[in-house]
């Protein structure tokens, strides 16, 4: 497929697109070169997306509609908030960022809108359902700044309509009369997948039904040519109105909530959509324009890629949208198949999802058992507490999302979930680095939130074997929530563990739970801590710990066998249940002078941080059994992370294998170093 400007389109030959630099740009075109710039439009983002990878098909839909946006309004005065933004790239073409040779990487474009490339991005969250709230506050702050020339417009699709805060947001927007804010519904059906819940059905009618106002157009046009009677009788039709409205399109829906309505428009005619934003622009209170769009339009491997329309896509080949590079078996491929198999096995496993069905790896259960599998849509907050009622009447739900998006639900977890005791698996894919997604999908923030909730159980599985053995261990606890984590991406090789420590021992703290071990696995389950390799120790030597949590344990492994090679007294394990900390963990370090965690996630408040706290609990019960061992915490530090592949990133935090064999070096001998200098003073 050729460059977009290889593509002759505009005057005297040359292409469209490399002439808008800037929103304004699109006034001095016409309607026909408006057509021949949204063709322009899509070939480039093909070639593009196809040599980098990204959000493909959501861009693909809303090209005409993004168009219209920015001749109708005026960015940056006029505020434009997408909702998600992974529907962005055609505003970053047409405000004067036309390299994509980057995107998605270090040093190029976001995959997101972003407020370091241009003042026409206002919100860089990526997490969708929030446009709403962002646009009524800068609406407000505009009213009361005097600014009531200035415009907002939140783009928000059908499925974050799902979410409750877009509700929340609506009853609020519903008391504004006398702001600007213009909420374009950009409804293709789908949001990774075809949109579930009431709404949906809701906008399915008025897809397919006529507008009221056209119906209403043709009675009076009859009517009005029969004279006199004709008059009366239309009189007396125009009073009943809002009842014919409320049965040809249920656009009352919205109405009732009191903001104005109009559409359904198609969002592919940029006339249309423009006619439409015009007249909402002229009212000075809140209106709905709702936009019809196809996700993927006019590229037809997305169009005919019937999962989710090419949401998102890896590197392709364009004139195919073949993956460049065939995954390997992945993670999440290995949860939808031990899932399956486990219901098969429990009727009482149900899963439930947060519109990412098959991107969780949910998709095979829901062929195979339809009933077993609930799509509650965009509502992470809802999804949690749903399943602590499925707990509760006696189901095992497991409830599958990308880390990053449990953040929304932490209150959910907590008091829902955990408060109740209910046996509710949370299983978190893409945990950890993701990289090129940026900063707001890096799922980094899960075990230290989790860390803080009462009762739960948070498994970190490092290869395939580990992660079938912990999902087992997690649907067969009915009395408190478990959460299994696992990185984005193909699965490691596997590491043989030489021994597990200390199976059988118990921990005195959890003296009080030993009531309850006959409705638990083996009761060393939680406890299970493999070693992977083990030094001899040399005499007089600082003897290491490195504990890798969860995909870390190859990194760690290899630190080890660097050290092991210098001759240093070294031990590398791995946890499969990281919280709370494993007993025989705690007396494994606390027995060491170096211990050395690393984790792919929060180092603050961490796996470290709170094996670190542990054992310090474990030494005061035991008193004079020796000195504090050094700890090192390796991992994501408290900060937004910038867009940059998972490499590179565990390069700036320390996280390679070389990285945690100098942390653990320098702190091995600062202890042999302590040592020479007590042996020297007592001399």
């Amino acid at each position: 497929m050729p460059a977009a400007a290889e593509r002759p389109g505009g005057p005297a030959g040359k292409a469209l697109l490399p002439c808008v630099r800037k929103p304004a740009d699109l006034d001095r075109l016409t309607s026909e070169q408006l057509v021949m710039l949204a063709s322009e439009i899509r070939q480039y983002l093909v070639a593009s997306v196809a040599r980098t990878g990204g959000h493909l098909g959501p861009n693909l839909g809303v090209v005409e509609l993004t168009i219209a946006l920015h001749r109708t309004f005026r960015s940056p005065r006029d505020t434009i908030v997408f909702d998600t933004g992974h529907q962005a790239y055609v505003h970053k073409l047409l405000t004067g960022r036309q390299d994509f040779t980057h995107l998605r990487e270090r040093g190029g474009l976001s995959g997101y809108p972003s407020r370091a490339e241009s003042v026409h991005d206002v919100v860089e969250n990526s997490h969708a359902s929030t446009s709403l709230s962002w646009a009524d506050g800068i609406a407000r702050a505009n009213h009361l700044q005097g600014h009531d020339e200035r415009h907002v417009v939140a783009v928000i699709g059908d499925g974050a309509m799902t979410g409750g805060m877009a509700w929340e947001a609506l009853d609020n927007i519903a008391d504004s009369s006398d702001r600007h804010l213009v909420i374009v519904v950009n409804d293709n059906g789908r949001s990774y997948a075809p949109t579930i819940g009431g709404l949906a059905h809701h906008l399915d009618a008025l897809r397919t039904n006529p507008g009221y106002e056209r119906v209403l157009s043709g009675i009076k046009r009859t009517l009005l040519s029969q004279g006199v009677p004709g008059r009366a009788a239309f009189d007396a039709l125009h009073g009943l109105k809002q009842g014919l409205k409320d049965v040809l399109v249920p656009s009352a829906f919205f109405e009732d909530l009191g903001i104005k309505y109009t559409g359904p428009v198609d969002g592919h005619d940029i006339t249309a959509v423009e006619f439409a934003l015009t007249r909402a622009r002229e009212y000075a209170e809140p209106v709905i324009v709702h936009v019809i769009t196809e996700k993927g339009r006019g590229y037809t491997p997305a169009e005919e890629h019937v999962p989710d329309r090419f949401h998102a896509v890896g590197k392709i080949h364009p004139e195919t949208g073949l993956p460049v590079v065939a995954e390997r078996f992945g993670w999440t491929a290995v949860f939808a198949e031990e899932i399956l198999s486990l219901a098969r096995g429990d009727k009482r496993i149900v899963g439930v999802t947060a519109a990412m069905q098959a991107p969780v790896g949910l998709q095979p259960l829901a062929d195979a058992m339809p009933t077993r599998v609930v799509d509650v849509g965009i509502a992470e907050q809802h999804a949690l507490t749903f399943s602590a009622g499925l707990a509760f009447a006696g189901m095992h739900p497991v409830v599958a999302l990308y880390a990053t998006f449990l953040n929304r639900a932490f209150d959910q977890v907590l008091m829902d979930v955990a408060l109740h005791r209910a046996g509710v698996t949370i299983v978190l894919d893409r945990a950890g680095i993701t990289g090129t997604d940026g900063a707001s999908h890096n799922g980094m923030w899960d075990m230290a939130l989790l860390a803080h909730v009462p009762g739960l159980r948070l498994a970190a599985p490092r290869d395939e074997a580990t992660l079938r053995e912990s999902l087992r261990t997690a649907v067969s606890i009915d009395d408190a929530p478990t959460v299994v984590r696992y990185p984005k991406g193909a699965l490691p090789e596997p590491l043989t563990a030489l021994r597990r420590l200390g199976s059988g021992e118990e921990d005195p703290g959890r003296r009080e739970e030993a009531a309850h071990e006959d409705a638990r696995p083996a009761p060393c389950a939680f406890d299970v801590v493999d070693v992977l390799l083990e030094s001899l120790r040399p005499t007089g030597a600082a003897r290491i710990l490195l504990v890798g949590v969860g995909a870390m344990a190859a990194e760690a492994y290899e630190a080890g066998r660097l050290l092991q090679q210098e001759g240093r007294a070294v031990t590398v394990v791995h946890p499969h249940w990281v919280i709370p900390a494993p007993a025989p963990l705690v007396a494994a370090a606390a027995d060491v002078d170096v211990v050395v965690v690393v984790e792919d996630g929060l180092v603050d408040g961490g796996i470290g941080s709170q094996l670190r706290d542990a054992v310090e609990e474990y030494q005061a019960v035991r008193s004079g059994t020796g000195g504090s061992p050094v700890f090192r915490r390796i991992g994501i530090p408290r900060r937004f992370v910038d867009t940059a592949t998972r490499a590179q990133l565990m390069e700036d935090f320390g996280m390679r294998a070389v990285d945690i064999a100098q942390a653990a070096r320098r702190a091995a001998d600062g202890v042999a170093g302590a040592r020479t200098d007590q042996d020297l003073g007592a001399e």
